[in-house]
């Protein structure tokens, strides 16, 4: 079974007076494969800019946009990506033996290669450590997956979704803290946590498929991946208690969960200016042939 949807992203800042823009990278193409295909894509920027784009070393495919030296006071980033998702079952997959049992056991050569999504980004905490006794205090013969499972429930459970317009991402400490925080919050706590666990994991940014995003005045979504050997890198979204399945659609992955912002960049104006930014992401579904 195959679902089509429209994707259009819609990014605005003012700035309310003249600057110059400074290059600013973009990060907006979905990553396609076998589970999903990027039909027609078109990227429109204003002021015109030039574009160019490569991929890096996690493979996100990322825009660069370098503008003249003219001065404006609005930029403007107009993204609709047309793909195709291909049904697959979140669940359907095996843990090879030795990664079966909670904690993995990862190979050496696994190791070597998942070396950085083993190591942790923040610093330690008190209630940070209090959190990972409680969540790591599991018996020997307990599955990887339903400790990450629980933990996953636990995040979405036990804490308030809020909607941050600044910049960011909380430290798992300040989400504890708070006992509230956004998608990309939520998420930085479930990678650190796996980190501290044991368990290889990565920062995910993207969209989701839902009734509030056809409505259109949506954000952008986070979440994780871990890596289960046999299986690959599986998704976990803490912000729905959701296994990943064919309602996600990643854009960009990244060990740090700050270093993806769908735009980023600089620019050069008077001293003090306040700038405003709004963004409108909207997935539509399209008939299939």
């Amino acid at each position: 079974m195959v679902k089509r949807l429209e994707i259009q992203h819609v990014t605005r800042y003012q700035f309310g007076a003249a600057v110059t823009l400074g290059p600013h990278t973009l990060l907006l193409r979905p990553r396609d494969g076998h589970d999903l295909r990027i039909v027609a894509s078109q990227l429109e920027v204003v002021p015109e800019a030039t574009l160019g784009w490569r991929r890096d070393f996690y493979d996100n495919v990322l825009c660069v946009a370098t503008f003249a030296a003219q001065a404006t006071t609005e930029l403007l980033v107009t993204s609709r990506v047309e793909v195709e998702l291909y049904e697959t079952m979140p669940l359907d997959f095996t843990v090879d033996a030795h990664a079966l049992h909670f904690p993995p056991d990862y190979t050496p050569e696994e190791r070597a290669a998942l070396g950085p999504y083993l190591e942790p980004v923040y610093d330690d905490a008190p209630q940070f450590a209090d959190w990972l006794a409680s969540v790591g205090a599991v018996s020997e013969a307990v599955e990887t997956f339903t400790v990450l499972d629980d933990m996953n429930r636990r995040i979405h459970e036990g804490f308030t979704y809020q909607v941050r317009e600044e910049p960011g991402v909380l430290s798992p400490a300040e989400t504890l803290r708070r006992g509230a925080g956004s998608c990309r919050d939520l998420a930085a706590l479930f990678l650190e946590s796996c980190r501290r666990l044991g368990v290889a994991a990565r920062f995910v940014s993207g969209y989701v498929h839902g009734p509030a995003t056809e409505a259109g005045g949506a954000a952008t979504h986070a979440w994780a991946e871990v890596y289960l050997p046999g299986a690959g890198w599986k998704g976990f979204d803490p912000t729905n208690a959701a296994v990943v399945g064919p309602d996600h659609i990643p854009v960009a992955v990244h060990r740090q969960p700050e270093a993806i912002p769908p735009v980023a960049g600089s620019f050069t104006g008077p001293e003090n200016l306040s700038s405003t930014l709004t963004v409108d992401v909207r997935l539509q579904p399209l008939t299939t042939a």
